[in-house]
């Protein structure tokens, strides 16, 4: 009986896998395939990246024994709230919504066409990183700019990391012991990229990332928020082109601009060791969290719990502990030795502290393979 799940995650010249159980949750094989395409690789394009996976699982994977293959896709903008099997029309709609996400959405194909020819019997679904994000309400997602931006050229607010908040979320009821629908919750995932979504009875109302993934908070090589006038001053004052300022504020700013360097972990020890610019730049993450907290409090009505995931989320002890600080509020009350000495799912917060604070470590293969399976199987 068929019963695992392939799942494909195809960057421009990457693709990682994994072979998942999603009903015992054991992971039967995984791997990342480098360089695809390059000049100086043996693998030419995804699909012989693909048949090098499927020597590196050998026997631990039978197709007669593959349910699905799950897709992370990245952007799916209005027109998927769900897991979807790709036909021929959900491949042209990923291909159109290339413009959104062009250096995702185009290698996503690739992938997808490559599992299609090697796997043409079994089910393609399409996970998409914006689909948690479709129950936000139109005052969450509507930007106040032109009818013509809004209706051409589908200008809003979409979200993403939406695969992980929609796992890390429904982890995070289990361990408040509530129902899903019965949890509010602000998920920040925080890791290269970072994002907080509130999430009101397990649905997403309002998220921190936008059109791109550029917007919200302070990360690893991105801004985050700014006044979106910058662009035109910097063209004025500067000569800058949109392609200059663009590849600036994805991938010169954020904590490299601030810090030097974009690994937290490098930038709390040089906090620590009295380096100005890595002070400043903790700062000025935290603050920017600490101001979506708040507003995502105010949204909510009533937080149950603040859930870190991501490898910063997962990991950055210090980042908690200030972050906790920060958040008397909200009643946050931090337990040191949770915090600092726990491993895996757990509360960093004491019992007596009105908010909790949870860690849980994200795993978007599993909710693709999850979703795919329930799709599949109706």
């Amino acid at each position: 009986m068929s019963s695992l799940v392939l799942v494909i995650n195809a960057g421009s010249s990457s693709l990682k896998y994994q072979l998942i159980d999603p009903d015992s949750e054991q992971v039967h094989a995984k791997g990342l395939i480098e360089r695809i395409g390059e000049a100086d690789s043996d693998i030419a394009d995804h699909g012989a990246a693909l048949v090098r996976a499927l020597e590196e699982m050998g026997d631990r994977l039978d197709p007669a024994a593959l349910l699905a293959v799950g897709h992370r896709v990245a952007h799916g903008g209005a027109l998927f709230d769900g897991p979807t099997v790709i036909d021929g029309t959900v491949w042209a709609a990923i291909s159109e919504l290339a413009p959104l996400a062009p250096l995702h959405n185009p290698a996503h194909l690739l992938g997808i066409e490559a599992t299609t020819r090697l796997f043409p019997q079994v089910p393609q679904v399409a996970v998409f990183d914006t689909a948690f994000h479709q129950t936000m309400p139109p005052e969450a997602y509507t930007y106040a700019v032109p009818r013509l931006w809004r209706e051409t050229y589908l200008v809003r607010r979409y979200g993403f990391h939406g695969t992980s908040v929609a796992y890390v979320a429904e982890r995070a009821a289990a361990l408040l012991d509530r129902a899903p629908e019965e949890a509010n919750l602000v998920v920040l995932h925080l890791g290269n990229g970072c994002s907080a979504t509130a999430v009101e009875g397990g649905r997403s109302v309002d998220t921190s990332m936008g059109l791109t993934p550029l917007e919200g908070l302070v990360m690893g090589t991105r801004s985050g928020d700014l006044d979106p006038s910058t662009a035109a001053y910097l063209s004025r004052v500067a000569s800058m082109d949109a392609p200059a300022i663009d590849r600036a504020l994805n991938k010169e700013s954020g904590l490299l601009a601030l810090a030097g360097a974009n690994d937290m972990r490098t930038v709390v020890d040089r906090a620590q060791s009295g380096v100005p610019e890595a002070q400043l730049a903790l700062d000025v993450m935290l603050h920017r969290l600490i101001k979506y907290v708040g507003a995502y409090a105010a949204v909510l009505g009533r937080v149950d719990a603040i859930v870190l995931t991501g490898g910063i989320g997962e990991h950055a002890v210090r980042v908690r502990s200030l972050l906790a600080e920060r958040l008397g509020l909200l009643g946050v009350e931090l337990d040191p030795q949770s915090n600092t000495e726990g491993t895996g799912e757990r509360f960093v917060t004491t019992a007596q502290s009105r908010t909790a604070m949870l860690v849980i470590p994200t795993n978007e293969e599993l909710e693709i393979a999850i979703q795919s399976a329930e799709l599949v199987r109706g």
